[in-house]
């Protein structure tokens, strides 16, 4: 989903795996793991999706650096 953001260009969710998929402006993408899809859709109706990042998925959840 294309969004409007200073710093997060796109975010994928694969409920299946429960697998959030962020990408940043700069490029990089991560994937973090384990991630309810609740916390998806908060994420989704954040009203800063930057804030709610730093606050409720970075260093909350496993993740890896996805390479390109």
């Amino acid at each position: 989903m294309q969004l409007e953001s200073a710093a997060i260009s796109d975010i994928r969710y694969d409920e299946d795996r429960a697998k959030l998929f962020v990408r940043f402006h700069d490029g990089d993408e991560y994937v973090y793991v384990g991630v309810p899809g609740e916390v998806h859709r908060s994420f989704l109706d954040a009203d800063s999706k930057g804030r709610f990042f730093a606050y409720e998925i970075r260093d909350q959840y496993p993740y890896n650096k996805l390479v390109v």
